[in-house]
């Protein structure tokens, strides 16, 4: 890391939660359907990704980089949490995620249908896992590793 300029290293945490995101949608693309936390985790990747583009493209700046590690910081949390609700150390949320919109303009017997169709996909319960650790407990270790390059990036002397 110490070859890396704080531009680079930036730039490289934010790609790597963009390969997260990518990872994560392409799962979804075979069949993974994403509980509600699994959807929350992308957000703060999100962030990641354009901070990190913004670095790339204007060049690196503190508070980019400050930011950027709030955003890994927060993935990390929210992996944490998803993979300890997998392992029943803490209760998760009281809903699941259906997937199903247009609620308004749905006819009783529709919605019925819908909501028969609709995959449940419960926030407790692992679907794939890999080395023993869940696709929560590997975007907690991704993300934490994407944390420290951030962190590196904005308190490293320039």
């Amino acid at each position: 890391m110490t070859h890396l300029s704080n531009r680079q290293l930036a730039g490289l945490a934010g790609l790597g939660s963009a390969g997260l995101l990518l990872a994560a949608l392409t799962f979804q693309h075979f069949g993974y359907a994403p509980c509600e936390l699994c959807i929350l985790q992308r957000w703060p990747h999100l962030a990641a990704a354009v901070i990190g583009l913004a670095v790339w493209a204007f060049g690196w700046a503190r508070a980019l980089a400050v930011l950027g590690l709030l955003a890994a910081l927060a993935a990390t949390a929210f992996a944490i949490f998803h993979a300890g609700v997998e392992l029943k150390y803490w209760e998760g949320p009281a809903h699941c995620s259906g997937g199903i919109s247009n609620l308004a303009q749905l006819s009783t017997n529709d919605l019925m249908a819908q909501l028969k169709a609709a995959p449940v996909v419960r926030c407790d319960e692992v679907s794939w896992s890999l080395l023993g650790l869940s696709m929560a407990g590997w975007n907690a270790v991704c993300s934490a590793v994407l944390s420290l390059l951030w962190a590196v990036s904005a308190f490293r002397r320039a």
